[in-house]
């Protein structure tokens, strides 16, 4: 009966293990590229675990402004669940970091999510976008 209980304290144990393995993998940064005239974004993504950053949707990455003699800025915008899309502004002529997680305050852990790099062309022209990536944990 001894040898019984360890085996099968043994197969709790490592599944547990290979259990947590398996959470780490499906939380790690994945590659994420967007690219539109004018605008590119290059970096990554992961969803956060919940109870951290409200279990939102994690982007880090470099925005950049691929167009320097047209006069526009660029930015990405983001939108999760069924709420509006928030932006993050670029600078104009240059390549800035970012480091944004976007999450719906509402719930513990954010479910969907639908992202874009764009140039703001101004309000007589509409803005020039990547394709719409969308997301789902």
């Amino acid at each position: 009966m001894g040898k019984f209980r360890k085996s099968v304290t043994a197969v709790v144990v490592s599944g547990l293990f290979f259990g947590g393995a398996g959470v780490a993998v499906a939380d790690s940064w994945r590659e994420l590229k967007m690219r539109s005239p004018g605008v590119a974004f290059t970096g990554s993504y992961k969803w956060e675990p919940k109870f951290v950053h409200r279990g939102g949707f994690h982007v880090k990455g470099k925005l950049s402004d691929t167009d320097s003699r047209d006069g526009h800025n660029v930015y990405i915008r983001a939108r999760v669940e069924a709420y509006d899309w928030t932006r993050v502004k670029g600078v104009q002529k240059e390549s800035v970091p970012v480091d944004h997680v976007f999450f719906d305050g509402a719930m513990l852990e954010t479910t969907e999510a639908q992202i874009q790099a764009c140039r703001d062309r101004g309000a007589l022209r509409p803005d020039n976008c990547s394709e719409l990536r969308k997301f789902a944990r």
